[in-house]
């Protein structure tokens, strides 16, 4: 992860402040701040009924906000909508396109309805997002992974500063969500500010520098990926025999917290192939070998040890109480 992309001397492009929402008597977002500066991919993470679709869609001037305030480059997206919004270029949900145009049709078509855009800047974003060999195909024709870079295309016409993606890798296979994710870094680096919201919590951890974490129509967290799992529960399964004397050992020591198999928030992939009978225990790396040394001593047998490096999806999980991303 790259987070010098995250420095704080770059400019603020997108200022998101004590926005609320109401809707009825119902408050739906309560709190919500954050900031997205130039030259960084920011990931915008939340359960079902968190409140996150809600907030992209006030991001653009789609809904307005009950209170509080959003600014793109200086300007009030609320207030001055025309001069804010000309920064941003947007896909949110699935891109329109015309299936019986070519790629290169629709981005005409969607340049006639801004003013200064011609050949040459759709030329250009052809090139960025690498559609030059297939633009003057039918779209009709076109993978899901084409049909999200001429969505991008649109997108980039206008020139933004910042470029908000909903939930842009859905439906794309592996191949296709790595050449995405290379494509996205490589517009943050030109200096655009990227916004990001999406349920693969892998993906987000791959591909953001920063990531706000919102539920319940608040922000529980708005950090550099790194640091917010720095200091996380760092897990440690231990397969040893005998079993019972490894586990009254561990549960003695200071350097190790044993948890049930249902407390710790582990990926279930992690734990295939595993033996039948394990023991997990919270563990800074430090102290492991140690730990290692006294079970030999005492002649334990420790037939193996597996780190649990902690990522974004165990936090997530730790801050939401096993919520469903939307």
């Amino acid at each position: 992860m790259e987070t010098e992309h995250a420095l704080p001397d770059r400019p603020v492009i997108l200022s998101v402040k004590q926005i609320k929402k109401k809707i009825g008597r119902k408050w739906i977002i309560h709190d919500v701040s954050f900031d997205v500066r130039a030259g960084e991919i920011f990931g915008f993470l939340g359960p079902n009924g968190s409140g996150k679709t809600t907030t992209i869609r006030m991001l653009v001037d789609l809904i307005k906000p009950t209170s509080g305030h959003i600014q793109v480059c200086g300007y009030d997206v609320n207030r001055q909508p025309e001069k804010a919004l000309r920064f941003v270029g947007s896909i949110v949900e699935n891109p329109e396109m015309y299936n019986y145009l070519t790629g290169w049709e629709n981005l005409e078509h969607f340049a006639r309805m801004v003013p200064g855009i011609d050949s040459i800047r759709i030329h250009e974003v052809v090139n960025v997002v690498g559609l030059t060999k297939r633009i003057h195909d039918k779209v009709k024709t076109y993978s899901l992974g084409m049909r999200q870079r001429l969505g991008i295309a649109q997108a980039l016409l206008v020139q933004p500063k910042l470029l908000i993606l909903d939930e842009p890798t859905n439906g794309l296979d592996p191949l296709g969500i790595k050449e995405l994710r290379g494509f996205i870094r490589l517009l943050a680096d030109s200096g655009m500010a990227v916004f990001v919201s999406s349920h693969l919590l892998s993906e987000i951890q791959l591909m953001c520098d920063r990531v706000a974490i919102i539920s319940n129509g608040r922000v529980l967290a708005v950090d550099d990926v790194d640091q917010l799992l720095t200091g996380r529960s760092q897990y440690v399964i231990w397969m040893a025999e005998p079993l019972d004397k490894a586990l009254q050992m561990l549960q003695a020591s200071e350097q190790a917290k044993v948890l049930e198999a249902d407390k710790a928030v582990i990926d279930e992939s992690v734990l295939i192939g595993l033996p039948e009978h394990f023991i997990i225990t919270e563990t800074s790396p430090e102290h492991i070998a140690a730990l290692n040394q006294a079970l030999t001593d005492a002649g334990v047998a420790v037939e193996g040890i597996q780190r649990v490096v902690p990522t974004l999806e165990q936090l997530f999980l730790e801050m939401t109480e096993g919520g469903h991303i939307e």
